[in-house]
């Protein structure tokens, strides 16, 4: 039985990339972007941090490195997937709260982990998310950027990549007023198990957003502003330079 507001991090880590194979285990400041990220994770007051994969090398990395791992299928299409098996072979209580950590995201706020953790315990909804304001008409009309909409409860009305909500008089002018999707989910493990027999649906097929196939079956997504804006995420080798970068800065503050 889940007791107070106790959760799980499970960071779901696939070898092969389309734009960046090995991603994982690319190095930052020395040390493989996954064990970032574990590292960040177990900052956090997670019960358990975890990292699922489906490739022998980064197990092995992660071994080396003393962190929690296990071995799941290579043929998953999601990192939501991924964390269905887990949740099988961990043989977790449906009530348990999973928080899916990207593992391309070692700069995600330790605040924000336990933010979306903590939104799902206090709300009816089946999965907890965050977001951030847009600052610029350029984020606004990237189609790479999520965008979402919610409601005065922090309820989820729509995900996607066109620039929402749409400014009928005119350019968009108003910085902050519309939202970026940060990619962080909390769910609860029985939840999980029922979301792997959903089928995809057409709309989640198009934009490439399968937080639409939840709201598609009718389920709620919490959405709230994050606490901290998260440092960027790794998807392109040039990215990889810009985080590691941050990083060098990060740690020379603190020494």
């Amino acid at each position: 039985m889940q007791t107070n507001e106790e959760f799980r991090v499970v960071i779901p880590a696939r070898f092969q990339s389309s734009r960046f194979p090995g991603k994982p285990l690319k190095k930052l400041c020395g040390k493989e972007m996954v064990l970032h990220v574990y590292e960040k994770a177990c900052q956090s007051s997670a019960t358990e941090v975890l990292i699922a994969t489906d490739d022998e090398r980064i197990f092995n990395v992660a071994k080396d490195a003393n962190a929690n791992v296990c071995m799941t299928a290579p043929d998953h299409i999601t990192g939501t997937d991924r964390l269905v098996e887990v949740v099988k072979q961990q043989n977790w209580p449906a009530d348990t709260v999973v928080v899916n950590v990207q593992g391309d995201e070692p700069l995600i706020p330790v605040v924000c982990i336990e933010q979306v953790a903590r939104n799902l315990h206090g709300s009816n909804a089946v999965m907890a998310t965050l977001a951030v304001p847009i600052l610029s008409p350029q984020e606004y009309a990237d189609p790479n950027v999520v965008k979402v909409v919610f409601d005065k409860n922090g309820m989820a009305m729509l995900f996607s990549r066109a620039s929402i909500p749409h400014y009928r008089d005119g350019a968009y002018r108003d910085c902050g007023k519309s939202f970026r999707h940060i990619g962080i989910y909390a769910y609860r493990a029985g939840y999980l198990a029922g979301y792997s027999t959903l089928p995809e649906c057409e709309i989640e097929l198009a934009e490439k957003l399968e937080q639409l196939r939840v709201l598609y079956n009718g389920d709620s997504i919490h959405v709230e502003v994050a606490a901290e804006i998260p440092g960027p995420g790794v998807d392109t080798p040039e990215q990889l330079h810009e985080v590691e970068s941050i990083l060098k800065a990060q740690a020379k503050q603190a020494s």
